[in-house]
């Protein structure tokens, strides 16, 4: 994992508030904030994502920023609420290049039925069909992805949808206000948005010919609770989805507030108390709704918390592009209390999750664990494990053993059960005294490190011969073989294997290409592999040398 210069396990400590202190647990910091304010309970806790393309992990990020303060608080005795919101009145603007199955996979527009998206641009998500056929509207699907996500990871957060919230009344007498108040309301946006004129009014109605959600709202009837409108084109992204001319009546319900207001007005119905949000809406949208709940709404905004984006590979995380990865995609390789580490990191420092060095991750979590327990001598980390640990595991218990991610990838080349056991106890992670709960739980990892090996088809991606290949070598191949074995034997770890696989080569007039190939024969039947000599460190010795003298 690349951490932009900041120490991996040390990035969770030193948060610093906006009033300057400075906490060893971010979350903490949060809370103590939300607690000054002396909040009503249920504490309510928010975030939101308008259901476009894939729900990926990157949507997560306002739900664990979230769950950690909310379980921060819950420790000390709050009752509190962790919403999210699904933009889902929002217009489907442009077509994704990729989406989610049911089950979490990323799929192309090809093995969906596309045809219900295209027809649908400019509608409400939860107008639009479910591609797969399965949910009530393709908002719902969305939806339902996230929440399957958040129950993955033990995040009990509630589903919320705008349109329901529409719908049953409750932004009702906030839209009613705003539209009350259109002078104000121009006055306030006009700081923020260019294209506010005597003609602007903030209410988005469904146009009731062909279900576009349309921006020319010709009157407001304050007493019938609607508005007159006509259905005029809309852009997006530089493209314009033409509206049909129809010009109805709605109601307060069948339309939309703009985002600016539409955010700040959940706010108020929800009863927010905080709100975790990317650095986008707070160069942008943050300001804005700031100023709409105090000025216009006259209620207070919740506490906020900016997180810095992360990047996947190096690039910035993109639907349209292919560059995502799913939670369930992601918990193939780890273990979800590492997949929770990565998020109880300082939501301030930007950070990239390269798939490639996934065991970087690994390694820093451990470490990160072993602090909690007293055995790393860096006192910020120590001080940061020690506050932000338990929330991170189901349970601490610290007879628990972790296996490093690539040794359980090296354990992953064979399906052996017992040639794994044996290797992990020839290497002193386990032992006759290891119960047997803890075996299994070490043993997770194997497979998870496996799925890794394969997906990035990197040194690791070979399979040990379980069984003796069917290999012939000359005699000068065969002595080497011994000679290597009895290396091996005397104790010397990967780095001294890998030298020595040179010298013994040399010492019997071996080409050392044909040595190394003689020796991917034995493990791997096949005439190439990884690092030979480092690789053979990391297996049972025993293993080893029984397969360079050819006995198993």
């Amino acid at each position: 994992m690349g951490d932009n210069n900041d120490s991996p396990a040390g990035s969770g400590a030193g948060y610093e508030t906006a009033e300057g202190s400075r906490h060893d647990f971010w979350a903490a910091a949060v809370a103590d904030e939300i607690e000054a304010r002396d909040p009503a309970e249920p504490i309510v806790i928010k975030g939101g994502v308008s259901p476009s393309g894939v729900a990926h992990l990157g949507n997560f990020n306002e739900v664990m920023r979230g769950y950690f303060v909310a379980e921060v608080l819950r420790t000390r005795g709050f009752e509190v609420r962790q919403v999210f919101t699904s933009d889902d009145r929002d217009p489907l603007r442009k077509l994704p290049r990729k989406l989610a199955d049911p089950e979490g996979d990323i799929v192309g527009l090809g093995d969906v039925d596309a045809g219900a998206l295209g027809r649908n641009l400019g509608t409400p998500y939860t107008d639009i069909p479910d591609p797969f056929g399965e949910s009530a509207s393709y908002a719902a699907h969305f939806a339902s992805l996230l929440k399957a996500d958040a129950d993955r990871l033990g995040v009990p957060v509630e589903m919320l949808s705008n349109t329901e919230l529409y719908e049953d009344g409750t932004f009702e007498p906030v839209v009613e206000h705003v539209l009350a108040n259109v002078d104000e309301a121009q006055a306030v946006l006009s700081a923020y948005q260019s294209k506010v004129d005597g003609e602007y009014v903030p209410f988005n109605p469904i146009c009731g010919n062909c279900g576009t959600v349309t921006e020319t709202v010709t009157d407001i009837d304050l007493d019938a609770g609607t508005v007159d409108y006509v259905c005029t084109d809309i852009t997006a992204g530089g493209d314009t989805i033409e509206g049909c001319g129809h010009e109805g009546t709605a109601t307060f319900r069948e339309g939309k507030l703009p985002w600016r207001f539409e955010w700040p007005a959940q706010w108020q119905v929800l009863g927010v108390d905080f709100e975790p949000f990317g650095k986008d809406h707070a160069e942008g949208s943050w300001p804005s709704g700031e100023d709409i709940a105090r000025n216009l709404l006259e209620v207070e905004p919740p506490v906020p918390m900016t997180y810095e984006w992360f990047t996947l590979n190096g690039e910035a995380l993109s639907s349209s592009a292919g560059n995502v990865v799913t939670v369930p995609e992601i918990l193939e390789l780890l273990e979800p209390e590492v997949l929770r580490y990565f998020f109880v990191l300082n939501p301030r420092k930007a950070r990239d999750l390269d798939l490639s060095r996934l065991d970087q991750l690994v390694d820093d979590f451990d470490r990160f664990e072993r602090a909690y327990f007293g055995d790393v001598d860096d006192e910020s980390v120590t001080a940061f494990a020690e506050r932000a640990y338990p929330y991170v595991v189901d349970e601490v218990r610290e007879d628990r053993i972790r296996l490093p991610y690539t040794f359980a990838a090296v354990l992953g080349m064979t399906d052996d059960r017992d040639l794994r056991l044996e290797m992990a106890r020839n290497e002193g992670y386990i032992d006759d005294d290891t119960p047997e709960w803890a075996v299994e739980a070490a043993l997770e990892r194997v497979d998870r490190a496996r799925a890794w090996a394969e997906r990035m088809d990197n040194a690791y991606n070979y399979r040990i011969q379980e069984a003796l290949p069917d290999a012939e070598f000359d005699r000068d191949t065969v002595a080497a073989l011994d000679d290597l074995a009895a290396f091996v034997a005397a104790g010397h770890d990967g780095g001294a294997i890998q030298s020595e696989m040179y010298e013994t080569a040399r010492r019997h007039g071996v080409e050392v290409s044909e040595f190394f190939e003689a020796g991917y024969l034995l493990f791997f039947d096949q005439p190439q592999g990884p690092r030979l000599g480092e690789f053979l460190g990391e297996l049972d010795s025993e293993f080893v040398v029984r397969r360079l003298r050819r006995e198993g």
